[in-house]
This record gives C-alpha cells, sequence and structure tokens, in this order.
C-alpha cells in the first residue's frame, strides 16, 4: 500500500482558514479549509461518558484502479493525496483511492470524545454494496430543473427483460454485507471471505471491491479494477446507455457495532461509500465541489446556518478564485479567460492581495470582480446571453436546451452567496493568518474540529456541478429526501436517509421522470428518497468509460470561447510532459521556452485513433476508452524553471500531464467488442 503523503504546512493551513502570505506566481495556498463550514462541535471534557458513536467521512468515495496497488483518500481539505510513486505503478496501471473509516464517540451533550479505535473498543464493521446500473433507468438529463431545463424522461435499460424475478437474477450486481473485524485483517487482500463479489447476465462474476482494516482497527474499503464488460458482445451505442454491460462501480451502507470497554454495545451513526472513477488531476479542485453543493442545499433548506458576523476570506473566498485560476491548467478557455472575460490573474499574489482587502476603498474592485462570476439566481429568458461571457467558462445541466440559462454551469448558492458577501466588504482579511502552521496530519486537528474534516475531505475533490450525469455522481444529492435530515431534525449532516425495500431492483414503471422519481412507486418507495446498495451509482454512465472521453468540450452557439465540461476530473487541454520538459531547458532561449509554455494538447489525443484515414469518430472514441483508460496523464505539480533562470511570463510552480501510455496499445490486444484484456 502508498499512504505517504508530502503534506507541507502550506499545504494544509486552510484548514482553519489560516496560513502564511502568498508567494510567486504558483498557488502555495491550499483550496479549502480543513473544518467544514457548519461545523460547531465542542470538545467533551476529560472523563465524558461515551452517549453514541458515528462513523466518518459520512460519505466516503472509492476511486477504480487496475493496479493491485492503493493508497488512501483525502482526510484534510486542501491536501490531496500524494500517493509514493505517482498514481500509476509503474506498469501503465492506476493505483486504487481506498477510503478509511473511522469512528469518533460523542457524550449525552454532543460534545466530541474522541476517535475509537482497538484501543478503546471492539469495532464489527459491515458493508454492503451493490452495482444495479443494468437493471435502472437510462440519463438524459437532471429531472428537477422545471421549466428552465426540463428533465427528459428515461427509459429503462434492459427492458428486454420484463419480469422482476429475470431482472433482479441478470442484471443487479449484489455481494450482500461483507463484515470484517480485528486491526490488520485482510491487509495484504488474499482472503476471500472480506471481498465483495456478485453477479451479472447470471453467468459473470463481477467484483467490487474488498474490506481491510488497519493497525488501528479502522475500517478500509479498497475498490476494484475499473473494468467493464459484456458477457453478449454487445455493441456501444451511447455515452450512457449501454444494454448488455456492466462495470464495477458501486455504493451502499457502512455499519459498525461497538463494544466498548465496560461491555456496553452500540450501533453507530451510519455512513455511506461510493465507489466512482479515478480523478486524473487530483492536485486540482472543481471550481465547485459536492461537498459545496450538499452544504448549500442544507443551508438553503435551514437545517444550518453560516455564521454570524464577517465571513473569512481564507475559508469562504479564496477557494474559489484559486479553483478558477487552476482551472487554466486544464481548459483552454480558461488559460485565456483574462482575455474572454476581462478579468485580473487570480494566480498573481498582488491581485490575490488586493481580493483580500475588505476596505472601502477596494469596493469598485470587488464589485467588478463578483460581476465576472455567474450568478445562480438569474434564469430569465435573457439569461444565456447575460451568463456567457462569465466563470466558469463551462457548460452545465441543461446542455440539451439551446437558449437555457442552465447551459451554463451554476454556482451552488451559498458558495455565491459567499462571494455576494465577499464584494460587498462583509469579510475578514484572514489570509495571512499563519496560527496553527505547523499542522500536517488529521490527528494535530482539535479533536472536535476531525469529524467534519473527514466528511469535507472526502467531498471536496468532488465535481458540483454540470450534472450531466456528472463525473462520480449526479444531481440527485442537491435533494434533500436523499438524507436523514428530511426526516429527523436531529440527524447529522450528510448523512444518507436508509431504504428499506425487500429488493435491490425498483420499478417505477415504463419511463422515469420526475414524478416517478419523486413520488411513491408501487412498492411506496421513492427513487429520490431513503437509499439501498447500488441506488447512487446507478444514474451513472453504463459503462462509465464512454461518458468520460464523450464530456470533453462542447461546441454552442458562440463560436468562442469552447466550454467544457469537468476538467478538474477530466482534463481537457493539458500541458504535456514533453513540452514541460523543453521549457525546463536553460540552453533554449526564452522565447522558445514561453512557446511551449504557452501551448495546451488534447488530453484525450489519439483516443479516436491516429494516422491518415483513420476512420476516427466520436464513436472510436467512446469505445476506445474502455480498454484504454488506464493510458490517460495525470496532471501534477511540477516545479518550474529555478529563480534567476524563470522566463517572465512562467510561474514558479506548473502543473504537467504525466505518465501517459501509449493510447494504440489496444491493437496489440486486439478485444473483441466486450472483452478487456
Amino acid at each position: 500500500m502508498d499512504d505517504k503523503r508530502d503534506i507541507r504546512r502550506r499545504d494544509f493551513l486552510a484548514g482553519l482558514g489560516l496560513g502564511a502570505g502568498l508567494a510567486g506566481l504558483g498557488f502555495p495556498l491550499p483550496a479549502k479549509a480543513a473544518i467544514a463550514s457548519f461545523s460547531s462541535a465542542m470538545p467533551a471534557p476529560p472523563g465524558a461518558k461515551i452517549a453514541r458513536v458515528a462513523i466518518y467521512p459520512a460519505v466516503g468515495i472509492c476511486r477504480v484502479g487496475g493496479s493491485p496497488k492503493w493508497f488512501l483518500a483525502p482526510e484534510l481539505p486542501g491536501v490531496p493525496p500524494k500517493p509514493e510513486g505517482g498514481f500509476k505503478d509503474g506498469t501503465d496501471r492506476i493505483k486504487k483511492q481506498a477510503q478509511r473509516f473511522r469512528i469518533y464517540a460523542y457524550d449525552d451533550q454532543d460534545r466530541v470524545v474522541g476517535e475509537l479505535t482497538s484501543k478503546e473498543a471492539t469495532v464489527s464493521w459491515r458493508v454492503h454494496v451493490a452495482n444495479t446500473k443494468a437493471a435502472w433507468y437510462g440519463f438524459n438529463n437532471p429531472l428537477d430543473n422545471g421549466a428552465v431545463a426540463p428533465g427528459l424522461p428515461g427509459q429503462q435499460r434492459n427492458r428486454y427483460f420484463t419480469s422482476p424475478a429475470d431482472r433482479e437474477r441478470m442484471l443487479v450486481i449484489d455481494p450482500g454485507p461483507v463484515e470484517i473485524s480485528g486491526s490488520k485483517v485482510n491487509w495484504d487482500g488474499d482472503q476471500g471471505n472480506y471481498a465483495m463479489v456478485g453477479r451479472f447476465w447470471d453467468s459473470t462474476d463481477v467484483g467490487l471491491g474488498q474490506l481491510r482494516t488497519d493497525d488501528s482497527g479502522r475500517l478500509i474499503v479498497v475498490p476494484s479494477d475499473g473494468k467493464s464488460g459484456s458477457p453478449q458482445n454487445a455493441p456501444i451505442t451511447s455515452f450512457a446507455d449501454n444494454d448488455g454491460w456492466y462495470d464495477d462501480w458501486c455504493d451502499g451502507p457502512v455499519d459498525a457495532t461497538v463494544t466498548l470497554t465496560d461491555g456496553r454495545v452500540l450501533k453507530a451513526d451510519g455512513a455511506w461509500v461510493a465507489c466512482v472513477g479515478p480523478n486524473f488531476a487530483p492536485e486540482i479542485p472543481p471550481i465547485s465541489t459536492l461537498y459545496d453543493v450538499i452544504a448549500s442545499m442544507h443551508w438553503e433548506q435551514g437545517w444550518q446556518s453560516i455564521p454570524d458576523g464577517p465571513i473569512s476570506f481564507r475559508k469562504h473566498v479564496y477557494p474559489t478564485f484559486r479553483r478558477t485560476a487552476l482551472m487554466e491548467w486544464v481548459s483552454a478557455a480558461a488559460h485565456l479567460q483574462e482575455a474572454w472575460l476581462d478579468t485580473g490573474n487570480f494566480a498573481s499574489e498582488d491581485y490575490i492581495a488586493r481580493l483580500a482587502d475588505p476596505s472601502a476603498e477596494n469596493a469598485a474592485l470587488r464589485q467588478a470582480v463578483f460581476a465576472k462570476f455567474r450568478n445562480p439566481d438569474n434564469l430569465g429568458d435573457e439569461a444565456y446571453k447575460e451568463e456567457h461571457l462569465k466563470i466558469p467558462l463551462m457548460t452545465g445541466d441543461g446542455i440539451n436546451h439551446d437558449g437555457s440559462a442552465l447551459q451554463w454551469f451554476q454556482f451552488p448558492k451559498l458558495q455565491y452567496e459567499f462571494l455576494k458577501r465577499w464584494a460587498a466588504g462583509d469579510f475578514v482579511n484572514d489570509l495571512a493568518d499563519a496560527a496553527l502552521d505547523g499542522v500536517e496530519a488529521l490527528e494535530q486537528l482539535p479533536v472536535a474540529m476531525q469529524p467534519a474534516a473527514l466528511t469535507e475531505a472526502a467531498l471536496e475533490p468532488c465535481s458540483g456541478g454540470a450534472f450531466h450525469p456528472g463525473v462520480e455522481l449526479s444531481y440527485y444529492l442537491r435533494l434533500p429526501p436523499l438524507y436523514r435530515r428530511s426526516a429527523d431534525p436531529t440527524a447529522e449532516p450528510f448523512r444518507m436517509a436508509r431504504g428499506d425495500r425487500t429488493s435491490l431492483l425498483q420499478d417505477v414503471g415504463r419511463i422515469l421522470d420526475y414524478t416517478a422519481a419523486t413520488q411513491p412507486s408501487g412498492d411506496n418507495t421513492v427513487p429520490i428518497g431513503p437509499q439501498m446498495p447500488g441506488d447512487l451509482t446507478r444514474w451513472m454512465g453504463l459503462p462509465w468509460q464512454p461518458d468520460a472521453f464523450s464530456c470533453q468540450h462542447v461546441a454552442m452557439q458562440d463560436a468562442f470561447p469552447i466550454p467544457v465540461w469537468w476538467p478538474a476530473l477530466l482534463p481537457v487541454d493539458v500541458l504535456p510532459e514533453e513540452f514541460y520538459r523543453q521549457l525546463m531547458r536553460d540552453d533554449l532561449s526564452d522565447e522558445a521556452r514561453v512557446k511551449f509554455f504557452e501551448n495546451r494538447v488534447w488530453w484525450a489525443r489519439g483516443v479516436p485513433g491516429i494516422g491518415y484515414h483513420a476512420n476516427a469518430s466520436y464513436w472510436d472514441g467512446i469505445t476506445n476508452m474502455i480498454t484504454i483508460w488506464q493510458e490517460m496523464g495525470f496532471v501534477v505539480k511540477r516545479p518550474g524553471p529555478p529563480d534567476g533562470a524563470r522566463p517572465q511570463g512562467i510561474p514558479r510552480e506548473v502543473y504537467v500531464e504525466v505518465d501517459r501510455g501509449n493510447v494504440e496499445i489496444r491493437t496489440k490486444w486486439q478485444p473483441r467488442m466486450g472483452q478487456l484484456p
């Protein structure tokens, strides 16, 4: 296992909205605070008696990979994973991202007592994941956007199976619950009784990952290999809905029974785990994250409130500016945004320092910059034109509907509210606060902050917009009925509501529209409501790889700039490693080095095919990605030229596509349709 991280002080300081000053044109400050915006937990006094226990993160994220090697998912917001040796294992196979779950104890006043490990308690873990994609409905667009971008109904996938018994037997991949207990159990991953394996088409075993524990008894969910296939060699006919196919994404509840040293047995507040695709730009957060989306929903529902008084620039505002700056490394449109949007350089320390100034003298600048960010409340008939050249230059939920405001990416309303309060000067400039400079690990945080930090860290790297259907998960996560809080006002934020259907199969009729998704069906269950194993990932593309290629950029009614989908997870335009080598050469002229720095290439180049008359096409690309996805490069941070030898305009740190394999290697395998090498 790889779990060594190069966690520097500057990479963590946002944990508490604190940090040393900016330096240079790089991005030395982390993207996000290390404690959730809504966290108000207090520590329990010494000797407090444990009243309840809970699992964290509340929602965890695994990422598939074809390598047996793995690394742990982030546990500190703003600190991306840095697996030893990189994100591939040296054989062009991607390492898996495993999610670790911990248990924290609370007293009877809901104050945090601390983490419980194998030293303080005996923990029995239980995980039940499933993949029910093939038994679900096809995807067209989100169903919750109303008249602005009406949801298009979807038919059942594999609808030639008509009886519930046949659909469950042939299409539902269900390993059933798997349990594990103890310290460092199945550490080498060779014990089959901890594997999660189901069956597809009543003929093919499909692994959905396995369970392990670390030396303190914490649960580690290791995902599967990212495989897709078709037992019947069915053709690929869609970016999202392909009958006869399976993949190994999955999701489901994580539970634990805790036996304390005094003999009491407590059932922990449960969590959820989702196993999804790789993050190919792990050091570049999405401009809006899945954490932002869910936090905004809680705020809009009145379930949580933001603090009274001025907000923190460091914690609530700067992350959006930094993410805006980082997009230039994965999107050509963003690379040229100073011209398209007539903005300053968000990567400049001087510019950020001016934006961090709350004085009245700086109000005009703040208002001018604020006007460049797309207003999520502007949904009128002219909004498509009014919000066109605004941040971010990305497509949105309503791409199906020409002229809709939702053809453009929309910020979560809370994230936009923070920008609004910043523009009004209702914030404190805490950007250069150096407190807590030495924190480098979760355990160094005050104990009351740790649970919320774990949930935020898990969801921060996930995309929070352009849900069509999305990168990891989709729009339903912004809808209140999915959460326990909708029925229980005492429930913690981010906890998923649990369903009790007798089957993982859910049939709402011949089509799935907004009414069918939100109102009780024949068995009195609601798709967008309490969840069962497989319910989150079933809405995503089947198999998952074609969507990764198809959703790159979109030619729209206006020629330029060309908007992109999810560049922070699936890069679009990148600085390739060969160009990086040239810009680092000290024997080239400054002009030549700058040319290499300024040029970007298509991340998915070669995927549709190469060569003269290669017959390359969109369909070639989405089919080829099924076998070559692990050849794709990762965008990671690298040092720029050293001081004194750095041409003007090149920053001290750059983000470079590395570890790209040979996308034509598939010609060696000559796979049949649906078969993997």
